[in-house]
């Protein structure tokens, strides 16, 4: 395929110039497997990793190729392992924290044009989990679309629109189904040639069959999921960039059992616009909406305007977001540290060098 089929556009073709080193190529991450990584060039499909200096100057996961980054990678021309010297900069990323108790940074899919938010319209529905994923792609940069897949098997599919159209306020909503391929006929306005997309939800909400559908084969793997809770097992195991007959590409992701979002406080606000109305609405700036006098969002809770379950989803975000800035403040200065200790170690192994070569002159007493 051509640069413009996996997704190059004007946007990277300026960032080129900057990230190419002699002899290198662009190309697209198409799979990743224990930092080894898949390739797309316009010529073929590389088996790459990335540059020992590479390696040496990541300050952390988050700087490593994801699917869909473009590389600057040498060694395309021979049969043997590509070698991948720099990722440009992502024009979006679908982040989260790191599952664990570590605070890192992990990119699930980069360069997304549209992230589909898929849910299932069976037992495994949970307002609060979209809520979370909404956040998340606010702060990815793409847009989002929520997805209600298994509309086949759902009896209240309109009143189940009615409640995400609640939580995700200005965002498209579409109910279809895998099974049968309802609802299908919305995916063209999404899937234009270079376009690409990306697939988030939980294990069992039918991502992989979907990506089969939109294919027009069974080129994924897909497990039945359990009857009484309607979860699914990971059938997915790694992320996978793939391309579709219609010109577009679509990342098809592992089922995220925990997703804990990298967002900043804005993104949070962006999924709760209606509770931040209300907030503002407060008689004080700095009310803490525990019984004070003039506040909305008492208000609100007593009279059922506001869910009581969606206003602690927000707090509960709100505080995460909260940690996680002074969380990240923290990575990011031992980082700063630790890309000055390395400087200075090379400086010294340069100053050792160049001694021992005696290019230094005659040394001070």
């Amino acid at each position: 395929m051509s640069l413009e089929h996996l997704g190059w556009n004007p946007y990277f073709d300026a960032l080129w110039a900057d990230s190419r080193t002699e002899d290198a190529v662009p190309g697209r991450i198409s799979a990743e497997h224990k930092q080894r990584y898949q390739v797309m060039t316009a010529e073929r499909e590389l088996s790459a990793r990335v540059a020992g200096r590479f390696l040496h100057q990541a300050a952390g996961q988050e700087d490593f190729p994801a699917v869909g980054d473009w590389v600057a990678v040498t060694g395309h021309d021979n049969d043997g392992e590509a070698v991948i010297h720099a990722v440009l900069p992502r024009r979006s990323a679908f982040t989260r924290n790191e599952a664990g108790l570590r605070t890192q940074a992990q990119v699930l899919a980069a360069n997304v044009d549209t992230a589909f938010l898929v849910s299932g319209l069976d037992h495994d529905f949970n307002l609060r989990r979209i809520e979370r994923y909404l956040a998340a792609a606010y702060d990815s940069s793409a847009t989002p679309v929520v997805l209600l897949n298994k509309s086949d098997v759902c009896e209240e599919i309109e009143d189940r629109r009615t409640q995400v159209e609640a939580i995700a306020m200005g965002v498209s909503i579409h109910a279809v189904s895998a099974e049968t391929g309802d609802g299908f006929e919305v995916f063209e306005q999404y899937l234009t040639p270079g376009q690409t997309v990306v697939l988030l939800g939980s294990s069992g909400v039918g991502k992989s069959s979907i990506v089969n559908r939109l294919i027009g084969e069974e080129r994924l793997k897909t497990h039945e999921v359990r009857e009484w809770d309607s979860r699914g097992r990971h059938t997915t195991t790694f992320r996978q960039l793939l391309a579709l007959p219609s010109g577009a590409l679509v990342i098809d992701t592992p089922g995220i059992r925990e997703l804990k979002p990298w967002v900043e406080a804005e993104d949070v606000s962006a999924t709760f616009d209606d509770v931040e109305q209300l907030i503002a609405k407060c008689r004080f700036n700095d009310c803490g909406h525990n019984g004070e006098p003039g506040c909305a969002v008492g208000a609100a809770l007593e009279s059922g305007e506001l869910d009581p379950k969606r206003w602690r989803s927000y707090v509960s975000l709100q505080k995460q977001a909260e940690h996680l800035s002074a969380r990240r403040k923290d990575l990011a200065r031992r980082q700063a540290d630790k890309a000055f200790c390395k400087k200075i170690d090379q400086y010294r192994r340069q100053y050792k060098k160049l001694n021992k070569d005696g290019r230094l002159g005659r040394k001070w007493d």
